[in-house]
């Protein structure tokens, strides 16, 4: 494992979980030092029958049958790292990176023997996650496919091999599912309202509890690094993140986000301060107070994963509904009572999703955009479990 952070530790306990020794490299004293507690405090209460070795030095790769990099999301220093890594290992060691929206094709490019190269996008805490998104790179070889499938299975993830995109499935997917829970707040629903409903609906936990509780800062700095690479979505979004991270609110680790925390108490409560911050974005964005119903606030955050997953599905980044569902249920906590976003659409019928997509793009043409494949089933009256793909290279 290369790098000791949140993500790479999570790995690494991972592995260790299913009896198979790690070596956790960092360059970072202070970084193997909070990972050596981590590791520490998470033997007290489990029993491994495998030992994670943290170390300072790149030398143990030399050895190594699969080497996974979790370092800061940024291409250059992940190129680097594969660069180091092409030089240090065997030739038929696997090569993985555990980004979550950069192009696996550009990291790999940095390393010979790029067949043996790919993604593996663990999910965080990566420990207690099953999910893990297989991302075959351009020249990824079957073979190392296989790989990683049989690697995911050892590990006890539920591993969904997906094509090489922005995001690949699941990121890809939740920009637009957070982005019209945002859109509802901006509307005139309070972000426990929107919460409520959704978690009502189903899923685990609603949008802003979920942001609070993985990070504020963390989906801002990967909005900033979208941005810096001309990967900004085609439509409107908020500066929610901007105005959240600017007033030190980052989530439960500061007691204060979307909501307010007290100690030692996760309970979500409703600050006047993200009220202000509400209405500062409203007035930025020329956005009118109207009533929003929970119906409506269900529908459009499911369906914006409905319309991109339709395009993910065309485009051959998933090759069949079924994963994406997989996906959504295993990673993002999609209720399992409703099959997944695509097994739901199929279920509601696609008709009555189009329509509810056309009616909102009376409001909002450039975000709700129908995607050529729902509108061929729709208007056949089909389903999405019955097209099925090959993922294609992009």
């Amino acid at each position: 494992m290369i790098g000791a952070g949140t993500m790479g530790t999570g790995i690494a306990l991972a592995f260790a979980d299913a009896g198979l020794p790690v070596a956790l490299v960092d360059a970072s004293g202070d970084a193997l030092a909070r990972a050596r507690a981590r590791i520490g405090a998470y033997y007290e209460t489990h029993a491994r029958g495998a030992s994670i070795e943290p170390r300072g030095d790149f030398d143990a790769v030399a050895s190594a049958d699969v080497v996974i990099e979790a370092v800061f999301e940024r291409l250059d220093l992940k190129r680097e790292i594969f660069a180091r890594l092409g030089a240090a290992c065997r030739a038929d060691t696997m090569l993985a990176s555990n980004t979550s929206t950069l192009d696996v094709d550009a990291i790999a490019a940095a390393a010979p023997h790029p067949d043996r190269s790919l993604g593996l996008h663990f999910f965080s805490p990566a420990q207690v996650m099953r999910l893990l998104e297989v991302v075959r790179g351009a020249k990824t070889s079957q073979a190392t496919i296989e790989a990683a499938i049989a690697l995911g299975k050892r590990l006890g993830k539920v591993p969904v091999v997906v094509g090489n995109c922005d995001g690949f499935v699941g990121n890809r997917m939740l920009l637009g599912y957070r982005r019209e829970a945002e859109f509802a707040v901006l509307a005139g629903a309070t972000p426990k309202r929107v919460d409520d409903a959704l978690e009502n609906f189903g899923f685990a936990m609603g949008p802003f509890a979920v942001a609070d509780l993985a990070g504020i800062d963390i989906g801002h700095n990967a909005k900033l690094e979208r941005i810096a690479r001309g990967a900004a979505p085609p439509f409107v979004v908020s500066d929610f993140s901007d105005a959240l991270v600017a007033a030190g609110r980052l989530g439960q680790k500061t007691r204060k986000g979307w909501y307010r925390y007290e100690p030692g108490d996760r309970a979500r409560y409703e600050d006047p301060e993200v009220a202000s911050i509400v209405e500062n974005e409203r007035k930025r964005l020329g956005i009118a107070l109207r009533d929003v119903s929970d119906e409506e606030i269900v529908e459009r955050c499911v369906y914006a994963l409905v319309n991109e997953g339709a395009r993910i599905l065309e485009e051959g980044i998933a090759s069949s509904a079924a994963d994406i569902d997989t996906i959504w249920l295993n990673g993002y906590g999609f209720p399992k009572a409703r099959g997944g976003p695509m097994r739901y659409a199929d279920d509601v019928g696609l008709p009555n999703v189009l329509r509810a997509i056309h009616r909102f793009a009376e409001r909002d043409p450039a975000f709700w955009r129908p995607a050529p494949l729902l509108i061929r089933l729709a208007e056949s009256n089909s389903r999405f479990n019955l097209v099925v793909g090959a993922i294609a290279h992009p």
